[in-house]
This record gives C-alpha cells, sequence and structure tokens, in this order.
C-alpha cells in the first residue's frame, strides 16, 4: 500500500487462532517509504499472551488490531487493554487477504490495514460491562438450567400418579 498515508508507524495485526496467535508487526524501515516486519507466533496459555504483551509494549507498539474470531479474542483483549490502543475488527467487514491463506499473510494484511487506518472497529464494552454481561448471561443459564430440573421432576411424579 504504497503512497497512502501511514496513521500507526508502529503497530501490530494479530491472527487468533484457538491455538495459537501470530502477530505481524510493523515499524518504520531504514528509507521513509519501507516498513520492517517482524514475524512472531505464540500460545495461547496466559503465560503465551502476556509474552505477547511484554514484546508489543518493548518494542513501542502503539495498536494491535485482531479479527473477532469466535470466541479466542477475548483472553488476549484482556492481557492487552490498557497496555496498547486496540481495534477489533469484524472478518465480514475486512477485504480478504489477496492470495492463498495463511495464519502469516492475515496478520500481516491486518496489520497493513491498520497502519494505514483501514479498519472499523467494532464495538466492544469496557471491561466491568463485559463482566456484567457474562454474569448476566451465566445466571440466564442457571435459571433455565433448574426450569429443565423442575420440568423433569413434574414429569416423573405425574407419571408415578
Amino acid at each position: 500500500m504504497n503512497g497512502m498515508q501511514v496513521l500507526y508507524q508502529c503497530c501490530c495485526g494479530l491472527d487468533i487462532g484457538k491455538k495459537e496467535v501470530v502477530g505481524c508487526l510493523m515499524t518504520p524501515g531504514a528509507s521513509r517509504e519501507s516498513v520492517t516486519k517482524e514475524i512472531r507466533t505464540f500460545g495461547t496459555s496466559t503465560r503465551a499472551l502476556l509474552e505477547l504483551r511484554d514484546w508489543l509494549t518493548s518494542v513501542g507498539c502503539e495498536h494491535v488490531a485482531m479479527e473477532s474470531t469466535g470466541p479466542y479474542w477475548k483472553p488476549l483483549w484482556n492481557v492487552l487493554e490498557g497496555h496498547v490502543g486496540l481495534t477489533l475488527v469484524n472478518p465480514a467487514h475486512m477485504k480478504a487477504v489477496p492470495g492463498r491463506k495463511t495464519d502469516v499473510k492475515d496478520a500481516e494484511w491486518i496489520a497493513d490495514l491498520l497502519r494505514h487506518g483501514l479498519l472499523t472497529a467494532s464495538y466492544v464494552p469496557d471491561r466491568e460491562q463485559r463482566e456484567l454481561r457474562e454474569l448476566v448471561r451465566y445466571r440466564r443459564s442457571l435459571i433455565e438450567e433448574r426450569t429443565r430440573e423442575v420440568n423433569r421432576v413434574q414429569k416423573v411424579l405425574e407419571g408415578a400418579n
């Protein structure tokens, strides 16, 4: 994307999977127009995500973008929140990576789009709101489970006269 305005000098695109996270860090290169890309792969354990956070903060990463891939983005978001700027992107709103799809290419594509300000962020409520929503959903599931059990007991009692 040569010739386009650069919004973030040091940014990272993350491709998130169930077992690993691939990060592409983009920083200014030697010449004015060049960019340096560094690719790293991390696991999805808390320790690995903290290593990813430490890497990003140690190099002065300004902003990170990731796709909202199932539930896998949530732990990563929680670890990075408050340390770097974050953008969550709906995969449907992002043009597909040109060419063959790989995790590395996806991470590079996300980083490149972020670098030039071409990503539309999805709304992510603050941590307190997210935690409250999770508790409310869990409470609802417990109530539904209790209702199913009451109905089962009632059915057994009706069957026994």
